[in-house]
């Protein structure tokens, strides 16, 4: 009618044309889907949607690699001995007391040397050290320019003498020292390691986390005083150095330099007396951006721990020391949001249907050259990249071996895959539809508030398997409501990181007949024991903050171990101290000063009393501790009430202090034969 109208006069055709347009529309959008769905889709609506069911299934399944989950059952068990946790010390041995913020805090505060130094983030990693694999954090100590001193912040400096950062700081994760500080394989500048694999000998920083994106430096300047590159600081002094690397552009002559005057919007660039036309630039030395200029059509790797639905995920990649010197390696996705059936990402910013990690990205910390590995050649969408940019992707066997031993399985993509498992792990259509057997991430207490947990790595061995190896893992609980939250534990996913079975991913699952203790469910059990929940409360008074370490679940054998470190800072010092650890099992649960004292506490009490130096139960030996620090606690508030004149209050607290020492003294006395033998709670 629209087309007849063209030829003939009046607005008659036009009307009504118009008019069936909105009448078809709401007669086939609304009112005959209406019908339809009323009559022949909802007294058979599971029959009717399952063939979509079905391919929604199958098809997400295949897009983030779900099909290829391994299912095992784990049975759960309290068996575990102290001779089993011997058989599997590597696994016990590697288990994280350290998190990346509080430790973050502690670098920062030891290690970060000058104002101008700041440790980015805190990467894990597994190195070989004196034939044992070791489970260790490291950061690299970058250069901030913003920390300087405002009068500091020149052109000159920031583009011609502070270029770079300087060697980088790692501990093991889960050694500590006397003063609850961590045990540091490599510290100091210049960096000064305890193993001979974890030296380095080209320890300056140029491509970093920190630099901003479109920041640049220049390097080899003309001999000055004035203008020499900072290496590091030493002493009242500093060392200069001049960059002997390959990385940046020429200056080059007048015209050049004319073209990166207009490309910075920089005069200096043009007339500075101290460039000359062998000056090389060095820009893009952010890592990120460095990578997304050279392939934008490349999603990178992220850390879900930081992930918020209010600002776009930041990149992260990881430090590697390999062969004396630094590597930033970086995982980068191929995506889309066009697959068919498949149901997208629940993310504001990743809305894709299709996700893969096919490609390792590699930086050199010094010479800034980028290299792209093609980790999933039988990936179509990094296909069809690789035969537009035939050069760009090399093939993974032509990584060096120094670096695939560190290749790890993101953490971003695993984060994802958790996410839809929780679901996608149904393929039954019918019970996909009720949403009979629907799981979610669990909850825990961190620091002061309670948030989702994210996936985190491990060293163990697998059930089944004869060694033990780098694991990427998370643990589920059955999806309840605000009402009625349901905490228990009923399976755990882990993808492998090592060799020939990286990418493997595993889910074990408990007996649904059986009670498994979920997270949530332990830290309920933490802050109902009586002796915990006083100390935490009288830390907590003493102008201290308690600071809760990531709840992290270890299967050992065939049982679980729960290990939750706590961390003390002063009110007005950001140096957190790991001072106690919190380990649970069965119906056990305990707090003592270091790992191995938590658990000869559970599986050992009598080697505990005697490594202590009396043969009294564990029960007696925690409340003479009760005992001690509640008479120093009322020593202290008398001495408060004292100094605020307060004497009715300063001699009921004296007359206090006095009981307990008494209690004190007659429990001492009295020793174990004193002591009713009862079973702990």
């Amino acid at each position: 009618m629209l087309i007849f109208n063209l030829f003939a006069r009046g607005f008659r055709l036009l009307i009504v044309g118009v008019g069936l347009l909105l009448l078809t529309s709401f007669l086939g959008g609304g009112i005959y889907p209406a019908i339809y769905q009323g009559l022949f889709v909802n007294p058979n609506e599971i029959e009717r949607e399952a063939p979509y069911l079905e391919r929604n299934i199958e098809f997400t399944r295949r897009a983030f690699g779900l099909d290829a989950i391994g299912e095992q059952p784990f049975p759960v068990n309290t068996d575990l001995t102290w001779e089993d946790l011997q058989a599997d010390a590597p696994t016990v041995d590697n288990i994280r007391l350290w998190d990346r913020g509080p430790l973050r805090d502690t670098y920062r505060q030891l290690q970060e040397i000058r104002t101008y130094y700041e440790f980015a983030g805190i990467d894990i990693d597994r190195y070989w050290l004196n034939d044992e694999y070791v489970q260790v954090a490291l950061a690299g100590r970058e250069l901030s320019f913003a920390q300087l001193p405002s009068q500091a912040q020149t052109w000159v400096n920031r583009h011609l003498v502070y270029t770079h950062g300087y060697g980088l700081c790692l501990s093991p994760v889960n050694v500590f020292d006397r003063e609850g500080q961590p045990v540091l394989f490599v510290k100091d500048i210049p960096p000064v390691a305890t193993e001979k694999a974890l030296q380095v000998t080209r320890p300056e920083i140029y491509y970093g986390e920190l630099p901003p994106a479109d920041d640049y430096v220049v390097v080899n300047l003309r001999e000055s005083e004035t203008t020499r590159e900072f290496d590091y600081p030493r002493g009242d002094a500093n060392v200069y150095t001049s960059y002997a690397g390959r990385g940046g552009v020429k200056v080059g002559g007048f015209f050049r330099r004319l073209a990166w005057a207009l490309r910075f919007h920089s005069l200096n660039l043009l007339i500075s007396q101290s460039l000359t036309p062998e000056s090389r630039i060095l820009l893009y030395r952010q890592v990120a951006a460095r990578v997304r200029r050279l392939a934008p059509f490349l999603v990178l790797d992220s850390d879900p721990a930081t992930f918020s639905e209010a600002r776009p995920p930041h990149p992260d990649p990881y430090l590697v020391v390999a062969e004396g010197r630094l590597f930033w390696i970086l995982d980068a996705y191929t995506a889309a949001r066009t697959y068919p059936y498949s149901e997208p990402l629940p993310s504001r910013w990743h809305r894709y249907n299709y996700l893969r990690n096919s490609v390792k990205v590699v930086v050199d910390a010094y010479h800034g050259k980028v290299t792209f590995y093609a980790f999933d050649p039988e990936d179509p969408v990094l296909r069809t990249y690789r035969k537009i940019f035939p050069a760009l992707f090399k093939d993974y066997a032509e990584m060096p071996s120094s670096l695939q031993v560190h290749i790890r399985y993101p953490h971003l993509l695993f984060y994802f895959q958790a996410l839809m498992y929780q679901k996608y792990h149904m393929t039954d259509p019918r019970v996909f539809y009720n949403r009979e057997d629907e799981w979610e991430l669990p909850t825990e207490e961190y620091a002061d508030k309670t948030r989702r947990m994210t996936p985190y790595y491990i060293i163990m061995r697998l059930p089944g398997e004869e060694r033990e190896e780098f694991l990427l893992m998370v643990p589920f609980t059955p999806r309840g409501t605000k009402e009625n939250p349901r905490n228990n534990m009923i399976a755990w996913l882990c993808a492998r990181c090592d060799g020939e079975n990286y990418g493997h991913l595993l889910v074990f699952r408990f007996p649904k007949q059986e009670l498994v203790y979920g997270p949530m469910q332990i830290e309920a059990r933490i802050n109902q024991d009586p002796y915990i929940s006083e100390q935490l409360t009288l830390w907590q008074q003493e102008g201290s903050r308690v600071i809760r370490g990531n709840l992290l679940v270890i299967p050992i054998k065939n049982s679980l171990l729960y290990v939750e470190p706590l961390y003390l800072t002063a009110e007005r010092s950001a140096l957190p101290e790991l001072k106690r650890v919190i380990v649970a099992y069965g119906q056990k649960v305990v707090m003592e000063t270091t790992l191995e004292r938590a658990l000869l506490a559970i599986f050992r009490p009598e080697a505990l009393a005697a490594a202590s130096g009396e043969a009294v139960s564990g029960a007696l030996l925690r409340e003479i501790r009760r005992q001690i620090e509640l008479a120093l606690r009322l020593y202290e508030q008398a001495q408060q009430s004292l100094r605020q004149g307060d004497y009715a209050a300063y001699g009921e607290k004296l007359a206090e202090m006095e009981r307990t020492l008494q209690e004190l003294a007659r429990r001492g006395e009295s020793g174990p034969a004193a002591e009713t033998p009862t079973e702990e709670p």
